[in-house]
């Protein structure tokens, strides 16, 4: 088709031709569906109308406006949607008010042919950007940094290390504002639930967004402080003979379970494994080392890790996810943490990643 002409569109396309109210499109290689929902929390806690969906899983076409069924689509205010290097490839006149970008590290390059390849997908999402839009980056990561010198929009950044022109950063305990020139406190770090450094920036975009949106800091707090942990994202799922279960079936990728080994002080038993997305599993060596006291690996890309692992020795292989629970168990001691965060895609012995996690807790709610 796209030989003879006829252009190729995806489903982000098509919806974006008829969406009338401005999008808010968040991506990144990890923490996308975290940020999306903590944009939609506040939002909606600030009485704004907002649709949340995309590739975390509600279609963006539903929320086009429809007058002709006897339940017509709500006037939404925003459209906040996750989007996703695949659905970046086929756009052509998408454009978001605010593009968030919130991370760029390797991945899913059995799909894409470099990592080249990746970054330009993922580039795209500034591509038809105006003046009068927002590219939303995180400069601690400096290949974002130097994704958005092409961004035609003015520039929000977020940043856990470094005080920012415009938007949120963390500085000393405290997560502050700065915003046409006016810098403020918005709340000290500790007054916000989450864990681990990698999700206060995604709390730090999403209030980013909020500061553009017209949101109160007041609002953007009340919602973050309630907003629960998000399953298969660092979940914590049972508690059992002073050992703490942890699901981060989200985790698929290398960078992503780096990111959750060092959300915990105590010791971890790491269960990883899976279908092989061309990661580079020795970059968790050192994590490994300094934190971890036993690896289970798993599935498909089994013979991968353990090579790219073969300095580490408390190493044991599974057959299946209740295996795998069974040898994590047999490592951990009260008060450690055992966190299956695969560092790869789900697809050789599960339907998706939610599969994956929910036989995950089933594994463990059957612990006796």
């Amino acid at each position: 088709m796209g030989q003879r002409g006829i252009p190729i569109i995806g489903e982000i396309e098509l919806a974006g031709w008829f969406l009338r109210a401005p999008i808010i499109a968040v991506t990144g290689t990890n923490g996308k569906s975290t940020t999306v929902r903590l944009i939609g929390s506040i939002l909606q806690q600030s009485g704004k109308r907002a649709f949340v969906g995309g590739n975390l899983g509600i279609p963006l076409c539903e929320a086009v406006p429809k007058t002709t069924d006897s339940s017509p689509t709500p006037d939404y205010e925003f459209i906040v949607a996750e989007v996703s290097s695949f659905q970046l490839e086929t756009i052509h006149r998408f454009r978001p008010w605010i593009a968030v970008l919130l991370n760029l590290t390797p991945d899913h390059l059995d799909r894409h042919p470099t990592h080249e390849d990746y970054r330009a997908a993922k580039q795209r999402i500034f591509e038809n950007q105006t003046i009068q839009d927002w590219a939303l980056i995180n400069v601690d990561d400096p290949v974002v940094t130097r994704m958005a010198l092409s961004a035609r929009a003015g520039v929000c950044e977020f940043s856990l290390t470094k005080k920012v022109e415009q938007g949120v950063y963390l500085q000393g305990g405290d997560i502050r504002g700065r915003m046409h020139g006016e810098d403020f406190l918005i709340a000290p770090r500790n007054a916000l639930p989450m864990r681990g450094d990698h999700n206060v920036a995604n709390a730090m975009a999403a209030m980013s967004v909020g500061l553009l949106c017209g949101c109160s800091i007041n609002d953007m707090v009340r919602a973050l402080q309630a907003t629960p942990t998000f399953e298969h994202a660092l979940e914590v799922v049972r508690e059992w003979q002073g050992i703490t279960f942890v699901n981060d079936s989200k985790g698929t990728n290398v960078d992503a379970t780096l990111k959750a080994l060092h959300s915990f002080e105590e010791p971890v038993v790491l269960i990883l494994g899976g279908k092989d997305k061309g990661g580079d599993f020795s970059q968790l060596t050192g994590s490994i080392r300094a934190k971890v006291k036993g690896v289970v690996i798993m599935g498909e890309a089994t013979p991968i890790i353990f090579k790219a692992l073969e300095q580490i020795k408390s190493v044991t292989l599974a057959t299946s996810l209740t295996d795998a629970v069974s040898q994590a168990v047999a490592f951990a001691s009260r008060g450690d943490v055992v966190l299956f965060s695969p560092a790869c895609a789900s697809f050789d012995m599960f339907r998706n990643y939610h599969h994956r996690g929910l036989e995950f807790k089933r594994v463990v709610g059957e612990l006796q």
